[in-house]
């Protein structure tokens, strides 16, 4: 039987910073280097950073006892209707962690997560599928954080915070910490822009900036 296969999705720059994390993790789990790929339909035939790149039809096609992929996909609707399309053709949510995570106790966090290096993830936080932390971001205690949802470098997201599916929190935000049973809540789809401040709940949806973080107004 053929051995296993392992994809990062998505060979543009995000894709170009977890293949390394991704090669090191299967070198320590004594995976052969050359059942790791890129998968990526625009950049087919081609190598990036000495990796192979597939077409994902080909991906699917290629001999293996299983596949394996993490989706490197900034925009959270296109990395939730791949994340679709890979489940419905048998292929397995890959998570891939740095080895200088740190994750402390009773924390659950669902398939196909990317945590970069030096992500901390404290205690007793439950983060959904397909999430993204980039570097330096941290979760701290009693976080809940939906499906689908992107952390840029250095977010900072203090405890009793709620965070729903598809939210994106840009490079250098600070969440302000709830409170037990009063957490603060970004919701739904919501952007928090880079470096805001954010002091009170997000409305689903919503833009936004600055500190202390407002609504961006829409243009007319």
């Amino acid at each position: 039987m053929n051995s296993p296969l392992f994809a990062v999705y998505g060979a543009s720059g995000y894709g170009r910073e977890v293949m390394p994390l991704a090669r090191e993790q299967l070198r320590r789990q004594g995976v052969a280097p050359e059942r790791l790929m890129f998968v990526d339909d625009a950049a087919v035939g081609s190598t990036v950073n000495g990796q192979r790149v597939l077409s994902y039809a080909d991906f699917v096609a290629e001999p293996a006892s299983a596949r394996h992929v993490v989706l490197a996909i900034a925009n959270s609707p296109v990395r939730e209707h791949l994340a679709a399309r890979c489940a419905a053709d048998g292929v397995r949510a890959w998570t891939v962690v740095a080895g200088n995570v740190v994750v402390m106790d009773a924390v659950e966090i669902g398939d196909g997560a990317v945590l970069s290096p030096f992500v901390t993830i404290t205690s007793n936080i439950r983060i959904g599928r397909h999430f993204h932390a980039n570097l330096y971001s941290y979760v701290a205690h009693d976080c809940v954080i939906g499906d689908f949802v992107t952390f840029a470098p250095g977010v900072k997201c203090n405890g009793n915070i709620i965070i729903e599916d598809h939210a994106y929190i840009g490079t250098g935000a600070v969440i302000k910490q709830g409170k037990p049973g009063q957490p603060l809540v970004i919701g739904r789809g919501a952007v928090v822009g880079m470096g805001a401040v954010v002091t009170k709940s997000v409305p689903a949806g919503a833009t936004v900036v600055g500190n202390p973080a407002r609504v961006m107004e829409k243009a007319v």
